[in-house]
């Protein structure tokens, strides 16, 4: 199991979602969960490192259970998901190449998707928060 914080950054109705250096798959900004730490203390950890930013405002929309992308068949994520906002313009640092804003369905349209990312896209749909 594969224990990671996330951010689920909403802006104009799309959700902020990154790729790393030398991957294809786009993911939720976040990372994984070291010993000692709160999911919510890895999440702003995690934001600093990778978008060069803080947050704010964090809350948590939920746990969400899947397959973890690009690890071996059976290796599961457990993705504790904040719903938040960044202090500043975010930007691709650390092992990060490119940021992208996106809708469920573009999202979802992608040849490569994260199904743990899925998961967030398709409950804050539900909720009305992204197209």
């Amino acid at each position: 199991m594969i224990r990671t914080a996330a951010l689920a950054h909403i802006r104009d109705r799309r959700m902020l979602q990154t790729r790393s250096d030398g991957k294809t798959v786009f993911y939720m900004a976040g990372g994984k969960i070291d010993p000692g730490e709160t999911p919510e203390t890895a999440l702003h950890r995690e934001i600093r490192e990778e978008l060069g930013v803080g947050t704010a405002g964090v809350s948590e929309l939920g746990v969400f259970e899947a397959e973890a992308y690009g690890h071996a068949p059976g290796t599961r994520l457990h993705m504790t998901c904040f719903l938040g906002e960044l202090t500043e313009e975010p930007r691709p640092s650390g092992e990060i190449a490119e940021l992208r804003w996106f809708t469920l369905a573009e999202y979802a349209a992608m040849d490569e998707v994260a199904p743990g990312s899925l998961l967030v896209f398709q409950h804050l749909h539900a909720l009305g928060l992204i197209d």
